[in-house]
């Protein structure tokens, strides 16, 4: 029975594994013909996109070639006008060229023409050329019988005459030239130095070897003299002056070349006079007082000249030698007030022609520093006052117009021609200077001899104190060009050989007399 159920299990079994093989194989064939399905489905999808895909491409295909084929043709017309229009410029040029070649052809044919016609004119020319030379070889041997000369005789006689008168053209240009340069040039500096002079206002004042005391009576001349003369001794050994006391009533005359030593001595005699004090020892006590006062007064006067200028950065020690200036003379001139009109010309000067104004008055104002102290030191007053303007830092350019003002050194600078010639201005003005006769007579027989010593010179004057020079020549000696240059060689040795203020004017004579006697 146990069996039979084990049998009847096992079938069981059995039965039911072959129903789950057989369920299985109906499952697995009918996902593999649902998947066979869709596989087709997606298949005959497949083809429908590439059928609908193929006929959109061939469609833009299609739309792409019209496009290329239009564009294609228009090109090619394009092109086929262009060839049609170079074809047509290509026949314009051929015909154009044979139309030139026919004109060339034609040129040349008349070219030929002519070249035939100079040939035959050059022959003709040459024929008549070697008859005109030979008429010429004729008349040139008819000549020089005629003349007694051969030809390079007439040559060199022709070219003396050609160059003579050649230098007489010269000579007669360059005086043109010359006299319109002059008076360009002395018109202009004429314009400068007057706008310079009528803007600088100068005293004419010439100072003297004396100066005088007013006394208010006799009796204070008589204690000016002391018991026996001691006072005036006292005064004049204390001061350095003689005291001239003459029959002059209510006066004492001081003199001495210092003006420093009169001033001192002035103003010493008139504090003693105010005093009433009047012996040897007060005489020296109020002596030496008024030298202190007067050395402290001396950088006093320098510095207002100077601020006058607009100078305000001098030393203090130039400023005292400037001031002592005022107590010393040249040729009667106040040194200080020469170096300030120096100052205002050479500024004045500089504005107008529009150099350094600066430069101009400063070296104006120190160019005769050096006479402040040239009578104590050794040496000239134009080297110790370059030595002072260096020593208290004044520039180059002041040094060089101080050293150049009498010519010592060559003019670098417009600055220093400046104040040369505004230096020369001040001693020529009138009134400006006292001279000494003899020195006076001997520059101007200098003048003369120098004018004289030329060849073809007769006569030589000097005229206007020497301002000018009158030469009268030999007619016979010296032809008008050779005076026009002799006068140039005469003035450039004066300026050489002499020193003056100013200019000198050259003026040459000449002249031919014909004197004859009726008898």
């Amino acid at each position: 029975m146990q069996e039979t159920i084990l049998i009847g299990t096992g079938l069981i079994v059995g039965l039911g594994i072959v129903l789950w093989y057989l369920l299985q194989t109906l499952l697995v064939k009918r996902q593999v013909r649902e998947a066979a399905a869709e596989i087709e489905e997606r298949r005959k999808r497949a083809v429908k996109e590439a059928e609908g895909l193929k006929k959109e491409k061939l469609l833009e295909s299609k739309q792409e070639f019209l496009e290329w084929r239009t564009e294609a043709e228009s090109d090619l017309r394009r092109q086929r006008q262009e060839l049609e229009d170079l074809e047509r410029r290509v026949v314009g040029l051929e015909e154009e060229q044979r139309r030139e070649a026919k004109e060339l052809r034609r040129r040349q044919e008349a070219l030929d023409e002519a070249e035939k016609g100079l040939r035959a004119r050059e022959a003709e020319l040459e024929q008549q050329h070697r008859k005109a030379a030979d008429l010429v070889s004729e008349q040139t041997r008819r000549l020089e019988a005629v003349a007694g000369m051969t030809a390079e005789e007439a040559k060199r006689h022709l070219r003396e005459a050609i160059e003579q008168e050649a230098r007489h053209d010269a000579a007669m240009l360059a005086k043109r030239i010359e006299e319109e340069t002059r008076e360009k040039a002395e018109a202009e500096a004429r314009k400068v130095i007057v706008q310079a002079i009528q803007r600088c206002a100068a005293e004419h004042v010439v100072e003297s070897t004396v100066s005088v005391v007013d006394l208010p009576s006799d009796d204070m001349k008589g204690r000016i003299i002391g018991r026996e003369g001691r006072n005036i001794r006292a005064l004049e050994q204390a001061t350095g002056v003689d005291l001239i006391v003459d029959d002059t009533p209510e006066a004492v005359i001081l003199s001495a070349f210092d003006p420093l030593r009169r001033e001192i001595a002035r103003q010493a005699i008139e504090r003693l006079i105010k005093d009433g004090r009047i012996h040897p020892a007060r005489i020296e006590e109020v002596v030496e007082k008024v030298q202190q006062e007067m050395e402290d007064n001396l950088a006093h006067e320098g510095e207002q000249i100077a601020f006058e200028l607009g100078i305000h950065d001098l030393a203090p020690e130039l400023l005292r030698m400037l001031g002592r200036l005022k107590y010393r003379t040249n040729y009667g001139q106040n040194v200080l007030y020469h170096s300030r009109e120096v100052a205002y010309l050479a500024g004045i000067m500089a504005r107008e022609v529009g150099a350094d104004v600066g430069v101009c008055t400063r070296a104006g104002l120190l160019h005769d520093v050096g006479k402040a102290v040239d009578r104590e030191m050794e040496g000239t007053h134009l080297q110790l006052g370059v030595e002072l303007a260096r020593k208290h830092g004044q520039s180059p350019d002041v040094i060089h117009a101080m050293e150049a003002h009498h010519f010592d050194v060559e003019f670098r600078t417009l600055e220093a021609v400046l104040v040369q010639s505004a230096d020369a201005l001040s001693a020529a003005r009138p009134g400006a200077r006292r001279e000494v006769l003899e020195n006076y007579v001997k520059r101007l027989e200098k003048l003369e001899s120098l004018a004289g010593s030329f060849d073809g010179v007769a006569k030589a004057f000097a005229l206007q104190a020497g301002r000018e020079v009158r030469i009268i020549v030999e007619s016979s000696q010296v032809t008008d060009e050779q005076a026009f240059w002799l006068t140039k060689d005469i003035a450039k040795k004066i300026e050489g050989e002499l020193q003056y203020p100013g200019q000198i004017k050259v003026t040459l004579i000449r002249e031919m007399r014909v004197v004859d006697y009726a008898k």
